[in-house]
């Protein structure tokens, strides 16, 4: 520390403290600091699988299957007629007891009542038919 003895006639000491070597400590420990912080690590840990091939099934894979409605409401299995509910019901059987459900595309007519729609709709989802679509046929 410095210490600066005026010249006054009085006996007065005026002493200032020198700020250099501590503003000097204060940035060389700042520096150390910022050094010494970890690195933040953003990474995320995930489990990979090895490789190998999934193991083989006998079942086939699914398959889309193609669900009409017409105006008069009668109902095409992939192109095959339904003849009535209880024969849609246990397509619709079939289908929900597979493992890998199949996919089904329902395809209502334009002038097909909302009623027959519905009525397959919810068919479907008291047999837990999971993966239906309506498929519009509208034209752009």
């Amino acid at each position: 520390m410095g210490m600066n003895v005026g010249s006054n006639d009085d006996d007065d000491v005026l002493l200032d403290v020198n700020m250099t070597p501590l503003i000097d400590v204060m940035l060389v420990l700042i520096i150390m600091f910022i050094i010494t912080i970890p690195i933040p690590n953003n990474a995320i840990n995930i489990n990979l699988p090895n490789g190998a091939p999934p193991p083989q099934s006998n079942e086939k894979p699914p398959e889309i299957i193609n669900l009409k409605l017409d105006a008069q409401g009668k109902i095409f299995w992939n192109g095959q007629p339904v003849e009535n509910k209880q024969a849609l019901e246990n397509l619709f059987m079939t289908v929900s007891k597979k493992s890998e459900q199949d996919q089904i595309k329902l395809q209502p007519d334009r002038m097909t009542e909302y009623k027959q729609v519905a009525m397959v709709m919810a068919m479907a989802q008291r047999l837990n038919i999971t993966k239906i679509g309506i498929e519009s046929n509208a034209s752009l």
